[in-house]
C-alpha cells in the first residue's frame, strides 16, 4: 500500500512496525457543539482508513481523542451557566449520534484530555528536564528554539514561522514562537493540581500524551485536516520527540479542505452547516457518498446538487443490493453454470481494480466505480434461471467492499402484510388480464412508497427511496 506521507511530500510503501498491526491517531473533535461538515471529511475519511486495514487483515488500534478542556468550551460553559463537564458529557453523545449516521466505527480508544492529566503533566515534566520548557508564573511554555528542527513537518525554516508570531499582552514568554503546555488557572476556570500550580493542560500537549500512551512513543499513522498541519501537528511532534528522544510518527496523512458551493465555509459568509443541519435535509449516508467522490487530499466542494448526485448513485448500489434479495427467492440449488461463473469471474476482477485503487493512497473515488462496475453485473444476471451459488457469490462481493467504505450499512426494508397484498392482488389481476385493477393496484402500491417492475421473473418490489 502506497501513502502519501505529509512529512516526506511523497507517497510511500507503508511498512507497519509490528507486523500484522496498525496504529492510528485521528484528531478528534473539541466537544463544545455539534462537528460540521468540515469536520465530517476526516472522520469519513480515516474511517474508510481503518475499515481497509482491517479487511486487509490487519489489527487496528485507532484512536481518536476528545479535547474536553478549551478556551472554547469554557465560553460556553459560561454563556450557558453550566459545567465544562456538563458540556462535554452533552456534545459527546452527539457527536456518537451524527457519526453513525455517517457510517463512522466508534474509535478502539476514545480518549478524554481531562481523563490523561497526570499523563500530560508527566510529559511536561520530562520536557523541562530536557531543557525544551519552562515555567513562568504557573503557566508552562514551550522553548521551541531548543528543539532542532521544527518545522519539518509544514516545511517552514524557523526565521518564516517567527515572522507571524505575536506575544499576548497577558504572556509572559522568553520568544514569541514559544507555545504554552501548561494555562495557570483563571477565574471561573475549571483547574487541576500540578507542579506549577492550578491549571490546565494547552491544547497540543494532550494529542501527544495521549497517543503515546495507548500507541508507544513511535507509532504508525497519524491523521487529520490540512488545517492542523501547523501549528498543532508541528507542535506535537516537538513535544513528543523533544519527550522521548525518539521518532513520533512513521506517516503523517492530510485531508484536503471542504467549500461550500464554491466558496470557503465561514460562519461570516452564512455558509457553516453542522452535519446536524445537514440531516434535515439530507441522508448522511448520502453526505459519506459525496466525501468519498474525490480523492482525500483534493478540496472538494460541497454542494444540494452534488448531494443529490450522491443521493442517486447511492440508490443505484441498493437497488443493486435489492436485486440480488429479489434473484435470491427465484434462485434453484443447482450449481454456477458458464455465465454465472463468468459473473463471479468479473465480480473478483472488479475486487482487484478495488485494492488496487485503494492501494494507491486510498483512492476511493476508484475504489466506488470498481464497486459499480459490479452492481452493472448483477443488473445483466438472468432474471428467470439463476443458482443461488450465484446470487449469493454477488451479495458477497458487494456487501465486503461496500462495507469497507462504509456503505449499504441499512437492512432491506421488509414488506408490510398490507403492501405484499395489493402485489399479490395485482399479480391475479394480470393473470386475469384486468388490466384496469391492475393499474389501479399500482398506483395505490406507488402512494404508500413503494415502487412495483414487472420482470420476466415475477413482480418485484421495492421501496422508493
Amino acid at each position: 500500500m502506497q501513502i502519501y506521507n505529509s512529512m516526506t511530500r511523497k507517497k510511500e510503501e507503508f511498512k507497519p512496525i509490528h507486523e500484522g498491526k496498525v496504529g492510528i491517531y485521528a484528531c478528534g473533535p473539541t466537544v463544545y457543539n455539534y462537528f460540521h461538515i468540515g469536520n465530517a471529511r476526516p472522520f469519513i475519511m480515516f474511517d474508510i482508513l481503518r475499515r481497509y486495514f482491517e479487511y486487509r487483515g490487519y489489527e487496528v488500534t485507532f484512536v481518536q481523542n476528545f479535547t474536553d478542556i478549551d478556551d472554547k468550551m469554557i465560553r460556553r460553559a459560561n454563556e450557558e451557566n453550566t459545567t465544562v463537564l456538563a458540556i462535554a458529557e452533552k456534545y459527546i453523545a452527539e457527536y456518537f449520534i451524527d457519526a453513525k449516521a455517517l457510517g463512522i466505527l466508534p474509535a478502539t480508544v476514545h480518549p478524554r484530555a481531562t481523563e490523561h492529566i497526570p499523563q500530560i503533566i508527566a510529559m511536561i515534566e520530562k520536557l523541562i528536564a530536557n531543557g525544551l520548557a519552562y515555567e513562568s508564573k504557573g503557566d508552562v511554555y514551550y522553548r521551541v528554539k531548543a528543539f532542532e528542527g521544527y518545522g519539518c513537518l509544514c516545511g517552514q525554516n524557523l526565521d518564516d514561522l517567527e515572522s507571524g508570531a505575536r506575544i499576548s499582552v497577558d504572556e509572559q514568554k522568553e520568544d514569541p514562537m514559544d507555545f504554552a503546555l501548561w494555562k495557570a488557572q483563571k477565574p471561573n476556570e475549571p483547574a487541576w493540581e500540578s507542579p506549577w500550580g492550578m491549571g490546565r493542560p494547552g491544547w497540543h500537549i494532550e494529542c501527544s500524551a495521549m497517543s503515546t500512551t495507548y500507541l508507544g512513543d513511535t507509532f504508525d499513522i497519524h491523521t487529520g485536516g490540512k488545517d492542523l498541519l501547523f501549528p498543532h501537528h508541528e507542535n506535537e511532534i516537538a513535544q513528543s520527540v523533544g519527550a522521548t528522544g525518539k521518532p513520533y510518527v512513521n506517516y503523517w496523512m492530510h485531508n484536503g479542505f471542504i467549500n461550500i458551493d464554491n466558496e470557503k465555509m465561514s460562519k461570516s459568509k452564512g455558509n457553516f452547516f453542522t452535519v446536524r443541519d445537514i440531516a434535515k435535509e439530507f441522508d448522511l449516508e448520502a453526505v459519506r457518498m459525496f466525501m468519498l467522490s474525490a480523492h482525500y487530499r483534493s478540496p472538494i466542494n460541497f454542494s444540494h446538487d452534488l448531494i443529490e448526485a450522491a443521493q442517486s448513485s447511492l440508490e443505484r448500489l441498493y437497488n443493486a443490493r435489492d436485486q440480488l434479495l429479489f434473484l435470491m427467492d427465484k434462485a434453484t440449488d443447482r450449481p454456477m453454470n458458464e455465465l454465472e461463473q463468468a459473473f463471479a469471474s468479473e465480480c473478483d476482477k472488479s475486487e482487484e481494480h478495488f485494492i488496487r485503487a485503494m492501494d494507491d493512497d486510498m483512492n476511493t473515488a476508484d475504489a466506488l466505480a470498481a464497486i459499480f462496475d459490479i452492481a452493472r453485473e448483477i443488473f445483466k444476471l438472468s432474471n428467470t434461471d439463476i443458482s443461488k451459488e450465484a446470487v449469493l457469490y454477488g451479495q458477497g462481493k458487494l456487501a465486503k467492499l461496500t462495507s469497507v467504505l462504509g456503505l449499504l450499512l441499512k437492512e432491506a426494508d421488509g414488506i408490510g402484510a398490507d403492501v405484499q397484498a395489493l402485489v399479490d392482488e395485482r399479480a391475479q389481476a394480470r393473470t386475469d388480464k384486468n388490466w384496469k385493477r391492475s393499474d389501479e393496484l399500482r398506483d395505490q402500491i406507488k402512494a404508500m412508497g413503494y415502487i412495483l417492475e414487472d420482470t420476466p421473473a415475477g413482480q418485484k418490489v421495492r421501496k422508493n427511496g
